[in-house]
């Protein structure tokens, strides 16, 4: 080992490098932050509510429902799809 006075100054692509590293780490850990929040905002946000144009037969509960132009289309909780 080299006594304290005569350290050997690191080369400047070694310290571009680590800083380089540090600075992809930060941004890597902000992108995953930023993923898990915006994931965590979306599934809170309100279910979609079945049009009031549509009247589901007796006994039928819907479990999703797509809308489309002219159609909306009804997942029930049997896995059938109906289709108005």
């Amino acid at each position: 080992m080299l006594p304290p006075e005569q350290e050997i100054e690191e080369p400047a692509q070694l310290r571009f490098l680590r800083r380089l590293v540090t600075v992809l780490t930060a941004v890597m850990i902000g992108g995953v932050v930023l993923i898990i929040a915006l994931l965590v905002i979306r599934l809170n946000d309100k279910p979609a509510m079945l049009p009031e144009t549509v009247v589901l037969p007796k006994g039928i509960e819907a479990k999703a429902v797509t809308m489309g132009e002219t159609w909306y289309a009804i997942v029930t909780q049997g896995d059938e799809i109906l289709i108005f």
